[in-house]
């Protein structure tokens, strides 16, 4: 995928850290970087992050976390990517794309057949652009205090191998979401 990209747009690298300052860097300082805070949820820090950075400044970022789910009552495991933040003055440049195309090559040498992410409706054609697939069924997630609730913003998936294949039935993300 890294074919894909522009001459014009800058290569994402991994990064050592990142940081809610880095996330400001990118989005400014709002109470509400991705808009979601009105779904109520509580969500895990991503462990992997990748980012790009123009004349010093971080302008965009994609972070991986591998975590446990049942589909169809089979436990196995899937990289979610989350944390995918484009500064607003450089979107439309291909960063997001190259930032998440950096992530899931990195992904692929994780383990897990698929990615899956969580994104508000209005992003799935930016998802599907990149490759990605909405889930038709409702995802259950795990919350504090040993909740369950249906996630309610739309669930995409990705093979990471040619072969991968998601498997159908009920989807179950056995931790807090990405």
């Amino acid at each position: 995928m890294t074919a894909n990209r522009s001459p014009h747009t800058p290569a994402a690298v991994r990064l050592a850290t990142y940081t809610k300052t880095d996330l400001e860097e990118i989005l400014g300082t709002g109470d509400d970087p991705f808009g979601v805070a009105s779904t109520g949820l509580t969500w895990l820090p991503k462990k992997d992050h990748f980012g790009i950075r123009l004349e010093g400044r971080l302008v965009a970022h994609a972070g991986l976390l591998r975590l446990p789910i049942a589909i169809g009552g089979a436990r196995t495991e899937v990289v979610g990517v989350g944390g995918v933040a484009v500064a607003p003055n450089m979107q439309g440049k291909g960063l997001a794309r190259a930032v998440v195309t950096a992530a899931l090559e990195h992904a692929r040498t994780m383990g897990p057949e698929h990615a899956l992410l969580f994104c508000r409706p209005p992003l799935v054609p930016l998802y599907r652009r990149l490759g990605w697939h909405p889930l038709d069924e409702h995802v259950r997630v795990e919350q504090p205090e040993g909740r369950q609730v249906t996630m309610p913003l739309r669930t995409m998936v990705t093979a990471l191998r040619d072969d991968a294949r998601w498997p159908s039935g009920p989807v179950q993300l056995l931790s807090l979401p990405m």
